[in-house]
């Protein structure tokens, strides 16, 4: 079985470049290509294919305009290539907003010089979006197709968890325990009917890769100014988008936010953001607490890297810590929180339903390591009730 693709782009050589990698490995169809963004929502609607990608600036209809016409008619998963340029980071943030699961670098140097690894990396981005969950699947079940989705599920992917049965983990998008269906996620999920005491936190460490950027919004625009525990941001994303990511949770949370830089000291009603490129730490000396920002370290496939931050706090702040492990790609931060859960502290993860794509808060899962299992709608107010 393959994964269809409609490619959206003006320029004629990237259409032809693209096409020639994706269908040498026979696991993907290219079943069209498009010059403009309004073409490319005409074929959408036409060719219902399995993932989009998308250019951002193009004739006619540009690329984020498209994105959202496509959610509102037909959610599809829709990848995004983009210049890894401060206006190229500000566009892919408006077309993640829009809808769009995910992005690379338009300039294929910048993913891989050999092309057998740029190939790998490009039809395993594609699997990997084909199973993700857009934005605007939600809006109306008869708008996409009733069979199944050839090619979504990858022979090499883990099997979706049954969920967790350890007594100690809530997980609150469950209905009332009448007679529970273990496979299914509810409508509606249900909130307890009284508050968790809440709890003194040293630090709140988030994590998060694809579909990140969205939720960690959603997140923290639901901080009062006043929240009372400094906050840790780590995003898999490439060192010139970071600060313009930082630049836009500023302006929109009544938290301060910032890009982290090397020796900045913790503070509550601040979240700071690993740079990317590199690895982010925490150290506690004396009592006070501080960020030291290390070179990525290439034995390590993320730059910044979950496990990396969260371990440094588990040793810095053992029992004193919630780490929050959102929705992303593979199992970045595992290994993280079960150092945070040895040390005493507290792990949430996002549920499966409201996750764009359920990899990282799975593996968590799995492990047995996560406390609480959250939808993303419930983890800010989760944050601003639980913290003292």
């Amino acid at each position: 079985m393959t994964v269809s693709v409609l490619v959206v782009d003006d320029s004629g050589f990237f259409r032809k470049r693209l096409t020639e990698i994706l269908t040498a490995s026979g696991q993907i169809e290219v079943v069209g290509a498009a010059t403009n963004g309004r073409e490319g929502v005409e074929l959408a609607e036409k060719l219902r294919p399995d993932v989009i990608t998308m250019d951002y600036e193009m004739p006619v209809m540009d690329g984020i305009s498209a994105v959202r016409e496509i959610m509102k008619k037909h959610p599809t998963p829709v990848l995004m290539f983009s210049s890894l340029t401060y206006e190229g980071a500000r566009v892919t943030l408006d077309a993640l907003e829009a809808g769009a699961v995910d992005f690379l670098p338009k300039n294929f140097e910048e993913i891989a010089r050999d092309t057998s690894q740029l190939q790998k990396i490009l039809i395993d981005r594609i699997l990997d979006v084909a199973g993700s969950k857009p934005s605007g699947r939600s809006a109306t079940p008869a708008a996409r197709p009733t069979a199944p989705r050839p090619g979504i599920s990858r022979p090499a992917a883990p099997k979706p968890p049954e969920r967790p049965a350890r007594p100690a983990i809530r997980d609150r998008s469950a209905p009332a325990p009448v007679q529970p269906e273990p496979t299914r996620e509810p409508e509606t999920p249900r909130r307890p009917s009284r508050k968790a005491a809440p709890r003194h936190y040293s630090v709140v460490a988030i994590g998060t890769s694809t579909g990140g950027p969205v939720a960690l919004q959603k997140v923290l625009t639901a901080l009062p100014a006043s929240f009372p525990a400094p906050i840790v941001l780590v995003q898999h994303m490439p060192a010139s988008f970071t600060p313009a990511f930082a630049e836009r949770l500023n302006k929109l949370c009544r938290i301060q936010v910032k890009q982290a830089e090397d020796g900045d000291i913790l503070k509550p009603g601040h979240a700071l953001l690993a740079p990317g490129g590199k690895q982010m730490m925490i150290e506690n000396r004396g009592g006070q607490a501080r960020v030291r920002i290390l070179p990525g370290d290439e034995r390590l496939n993320y730059k910044p890297c979950v496990d990396v931050t969260f371990g440094s706090l588990a040793r810095s702040f053992p029992g004193k810590t919630l780490g929050v492990i959102l929705t992303g790609m593979g199992a970045d931060g595992k290994e993280g929180c079960r150092m945070m859960k040895q040390s005493g502290s507290v792990v949430w993860s996002q549920d499966e339903k409201s996750s764009v794509i359920y990899g990282m808060p799975m593996a968590v899962a799995k492990a047995g390591l996560s406390d609480e299992i959250l939808p993303l709608d419930e983890v800010g107010p989760r944050l601003v009730e639980g913290v003292s």
